[in-house]
């Protein structure tokens, strides 16, 4: 459990998806709650207690649009960030972050920001099982190595456990990495497929019809204002959670430990050489 009140977090949230909202809405852009987001729109008609993050979805088109146009939709102090606009970027996946707040979740995993809705692309998902499970192990291996490109190799010392990160090295540079994992998630055409992987990190319980589940944005309640759900989510959490109505025993709640996070100093005025390694 966090050691701290996690409900100033939970209203920067707030804000940044109303901005996103709002952005999506004026540009014509479609997106989703998805994951615990959309459980604690649901369940709780706002925020899970205990989370401490924010899911959000779009279809890849509408993603690339926001990549495109970020600099010129957000307002500040509100920017996007991912792996297209930033070489330095750890993910496969983008962020709208307040760049009035610092943020830096791991030490090990370096990345100086804000605090963030995660957003991830929507793409097309193949059909049959095998096809679908051959698509997800690739991609959990890309994802993975991934992780072990950025991580420090000598999170755990010069033993066996630095040989993944540096042989991860040798394979692949970052930018080259990150365009794998792009067009792999993109192998399949959401316009032209059946099914729609509606977010790649979790799974083959993520392909869901396109039609029939995700469908056009669908407004739902959370924290008093209105956001986009999909068309069908009860059918989306089921597959994905199976009994989603029922919080989980404290033992198994999960809350992100961050390493730094002030809500009060924009991340461009904090001073790096204090815990960059």
């Amino acid at each position: 459990m966090a050691n701290y009140d996690i409900r100033p977090l939970q209203l920067r949230l707030l804000d940044i998806l109303t901005v996103i909202h709002q952005t999506c809405v004026e540009h014509g852009l479609r997106y989703y709650l998805v994951d615990g987001s959309l459980i604690g729109a649901v369940r709780h008609k706002g925020f899970i207690p205990w989370d401490d993050d924010m899911d959000i979805c779009m279809p890849r088109e509408d993603y690339e649009a926001l990549i495109q146009h970020s600099k010129e939709w957000l307002p500040e102090p509100y920017e996007f960030v991912c792996f297209e606009n930033d070489p330095k970027y750890p993910l496969h996946f983008g962020k709208v972050q307040d760049a009035g707040t610092t943020l830096i979740e791991r030490p090990h995993l370096y990345y100086l920001g804000g605090v963030y809705v995660d957003i991830f692309p929507i793409d097309g998902a193949p059909e049959g099982q095998l096809r679908q499970r051959l698509y997800q192990m690739k991609y959990n291996y890309l994802r993975k190595a991934l992780y072990f490109l950025f991580r420090d190799p000598y999170r755990h010392g010069h033993g066996p456990s630095c040989w993944l990160p540096l042989l991860m090295r040798k394979l692949y540079t970052l930018p080259e990495l990150q365009g794998k994992i792009k067009r792999h998630m993109m192998k399949y055409d959401l316009k032209t497929s059946r099914l729609a992987a509606v977010n790649h990190n979790d799974g083959l319980g993520s392909m869901v019809d396109k039609e029939r589940v995700l469908g056009e944005p669908t407004p739902v309640e959370f924290e008093g204002k209105m956001f986009w759900g999909l068309k069908d989510n009860d059918a989306y959490l089921t597959q994905l959670f199976g009994d989603y109505m029922t919080p989980p025993p404290a033992d198994k709640i999960h809350q992100h430990n961050f390493y730094l996070m002030d809500l009060n100093l924009p991340y461009r005025d904090f001073d790096e050489s204090t815990v960059k390694p």
